[in-house]
């Protein structure tokens, strides 16, 4: 009996001389934000290697903190996307004008959720940091409190930054935010040196180097976002008023990726939560993975992110083949990109894990963990990241959302606690459920990619 063959795109039906990004258009628009992530991610391995020569108890609190960080900004990075998703379609469409507007209501939205959250966050840091992490070593603490404080005070420019480089990267422009980043990290790495090594500022010359940086970040974002010529321009600030319409369009997106993005990392803050009890060891070696495991899956998570504006630029345009060869391509080049990623970062780990001044225990327990990630992610990340990025764009976000959820709660969250209270495993237990979360989500993903279920254009434009 003959197999039906799956056909993931129709060649017939797509005009190759038309597409909104040929192949030097791809690379026009990933190249950029590859760079961005990229020299992101490494400006916090140096602020962690900074960090780490003030001490074990620094570094573990740098690494707690930011666990609770991460959350608050994969909020603001789903109304980013969601931004990203509408205006990018609008633009397809050719609608300018509608793609404003909505650009000026997310503005209002993540100003306001940034302004509630920083303050909440310095009212009840003490709280919220105990509730979290449980008890830890009081010095820990004491560096967890001086960090968050600092970082906190952070969260409303870095949100209007998110914002503003969403706004430019649905008009197909990458370049600009990757050239304020990369101005943005050589202020933080100057300010670090000067704040933690020149002025012995500990943890608080880290923060403090931080927030003038993502200030830094917002000013030259919303600086360029006023000139004419651009698919997205927004001047008069003061005269944007709410347009709940447009809110509740934006909402109708950014809230199921905001709810995947923040159970996802409350997820990881409960696993953290878990590592903690096992010591400042354990603590400052998975620390040090994470960030290395996170540069490895830069290029895939670059090329996701760029993912996001073809396919919704052409599904604004009516065009559904082209954005499923969008997806087909990107999630091949995420494949490339990831495998070329973990063999340098690999290779480079004995070094930074030197340069850093780690601990032995904690730099070969580092070591331990990044040979089993450098065999496994290569096989099951790109396929449960990259295509998800496309579905997303297509409107699909409340079945990522739920899926993404159970995953990460079922089968990372839940394998990762088993191996720790049952059988007392080490941090390894962290990577064997985040294995068998990618897993799942490979398997469902693919699924839904080829059912074509996904491509929502009419539920995305609320109409």
């Amino acid at each position: 009996m003959m197999q039906k063959t799956v056909k993931l795109y129709d060649r017939k039906k797509i005009n190759f001389d038309t597409l909104f990004y040929p192949s030097s258009g791809m690379i026009a628009l990933l190249v950029p934000i590859i760079v961005e992530q990229l020299l992101n991610s490494l400006m916090g391995m140096v602020d962690t290697m900074m960090v780490s020569n003030v001490g074990g108890e620094a570094i573990s609190a740098v690494s707690l903190v930011d666990t609770l960080n991460n959350l608050v900004i994969l909020v603001f990075s789903a109304m980013a996307s969601g931004a990203v998703i509408l205006c990018s379609q609008y633009i397809g469409r050719r609608d300018y004008e509608t793609g404003n507007k909505i650009a000026e209501q997310v503005v209002l939205m993540v100003l306001a959720s940034a302004l509630f959250i920083t303050a909440a966050g310095l009212l009840f840091r003490k709280e919220l940091l105990h509730i979290i992490f449980g008890k830890i070593e009081a010095s820990v603490m004491e560096n967890a409190l001086r960090y968050f404080f600092l970082t906190a005070l952070s969260y409303p420019f870095l949100a209007l930054f998110q914002a503003g480089s969403a706004f430019l990267r649905a008009g197909g422009n990458s370049a600009l935010p990757m050239k304020i980043s990369v101005a943005s990290n050589m202020l933080n790495v100057a300010g670090n040196f000067i704040f933690i090594f020149g002025l012995h500022m500990g943890v608080s010359g880290a923060a403090f180097g931080t927030l003038l940086s993502r200030i830094f970040c917002m000013v030259i974002t919303l600086f360029f976002l006023r000139k004419p010529g651009q698919a997205i321009v927004i001047r008069n600030w003061f005269s944007i008023r709410p347009d709940f319409n447009l809110i509740a369009r934006v909402l109708k997106i950014g809230v199921p990726a905001g709810i995947e993005n923040g159970m996802f990392q409350f997820g990881k803050l409960v696993i953290q939560s878990t590592v903690s009890t096992m010591g400042t060891v354990a603590i400052a070696a998975q620390a040090m993975t994470n960030i290395l495991e996170y540069i490895s899956g830069i290029l895939g998570i670059g090329v996701g992110m760029g993912l996001m504006t073809m396919v919704a630029q052409a599904l604004g345009a009516g065009r559904k083949e082209e954005a499923k060869y969008y997806i087909v391509k990107c999630t091949v080049l995420g494949f490339a990109g990831t495998l070329l990623s973990c063999i340098v970062m690999f290779m480079m780990t004995n070094p930074v894990l030197r340069l850093a001044g780690m601990e032995e225990k904690s730099a070969v327990l580092c070591m331990e963990m990044m040979i089993v990630i450098t065999i496994v992610k290569p096989l099951l990340w790109p396929l449960s990241f990259v295509p998800d990025y496309g579905l997303q764009a297509g409107g699909d976000v409340r079945f990522s959302m739920i899926v993404s959820t159970i995953s990460m709660w079922g089968a990372r969250v839940a394998l990762c606690i088993f191996l720790v209270r049952t059988f007392h495993m080490g941090p390894m237990a962290v990577w064997y459920g985040m294995f068998l979360d990618w897993g799942i989500r490979s398997i469902v993903f693919l699924l839904r990619f080829i059912s074509e279920k996904w491509i929502h254009t009419e539920e995305t434009y609320g109409r």
